[in-house]
């Protein structure tokens, strides 16, 4: 490569970063969630897009901060656009989905009743970021989500456990912190990989007969690692790599779902297969 194009690579790099995180800066910010017709219990799913959407936040996320950018994204297109706060400890305000993950995914699945009741459809979207596009599999495979969902898109979902760049892997070396970790919040003990939640997660495949599954991951990730973790094995699975998509794109765990529009656009795609089209680095500006 010549030399002038390694200096123009890492150029459009940060540009293109620049633009991802500015552009939604100017469409959503924690004021104007309230107006944005997100959580709108009025709202009719339309013969377009008949399906309610529900956002599923991340470990240490709320149904607030998780979804300023990509709520409006998708309220804008016409979407009933939905999100709940799960997995409280006493205690401890915004920073949730620290509970054990079973009893959160039975708030999802109340959640979800909740929302298909207020606008008559009779099967929700699902689009979670991190765990929560990890827990819903759990509603989906055992409290009987299957029959109410069509999809379920997991933004960097840790679906086979999280090992926070290998971390995790010096907890036995620290006699008593998995205890420890297991009695304060249980949520992140079951996010471990080989923990008992995930073994039974697993243990019968990773999708269940009638859902759709979209996991959009980065390479970046630092988190739910070793990335390529994260993708689903079955039918009615379609795993994709965000740096196929745009190579450019630098997005690592968190901002891939807080600001990155090249990975909304990829969800959009994903909610209406019908109408998808091409994602690339362009689709940061769309």
């Amino acid at each position: 490569m010549l030399p002038w194009k390694r200096v123009l690579r890492p150029l459009a790099a940060l540009l293109l970063t620049a633009a991802v995180a500015v552009v939604p800066a100017a469409t959503a910010s924690a004021s104007d969630a309230p107006h944005s017709g997100w959580n709108d219990y009025s709202c009719q799913p339309s013969a377009a897009h008949p399906r309610p959407v529900v956002l599923v936040h991340g470990t240490l996320g709320n149904s607030v901060d998780n979804w300023l950018g990509l709520a409006p994204y998708l309220t804008s297109r016409g979407y009933c656009v939905y999100s709940l706060d799960y997995g409280r400890l006493p205690g401890v305000p915004l920073f949730h989905g620290l509970g054990p993950i079973d009893a959160s995914a039975e708030q999802l699945s109340d959640f979800v009743d909740q929302v298909l009741a207020a606008t008559g459809a009779a099967e929700a979207d699902l689009v979670g970021h991190s765990q929560g596009g990890m827990m819903p599999r759990y509603y989906l495979r055992f409290l009987g989500g299957a029959a109410k969902v069509n999809a379920l898109v997991g933004i960097a979902p840790d679906n086979h456990g999280a090992t926070l760049s290998g971390l995790t892997n010096l907890l036995p070396y620290f006699p008593g912190a998995e205890d420890l970790i297991n009695a304060t919040t249980p949520g992140l003990a079951d996010q471990i990989p080989g923990s008992a939640f995930l073994t039974k997660l697993n243990a019968d495949g990773d999708t269940v007969p009638g859902v759709r599954y979209t996991v959009i991951a980065t390479k970046y990730d630092e988190v739910a690692t070793p990335w390529r973790s994260q993708y689903l094995s079955g039918s009615g699975v379609r795993n994709v790599l965000l740096q196929d998509l745009c190579p450019l794109d630098l997005s690592e765990h968190l901002a891939i779902a807080l600001f990155d529009r090249i990975a909304f656009h990829e969800v959009a795609n994903a909610l209406d297969p019908a109408h998808a089209t091409a994602t690339s680095c362009a689709s940061a500006f769309s």
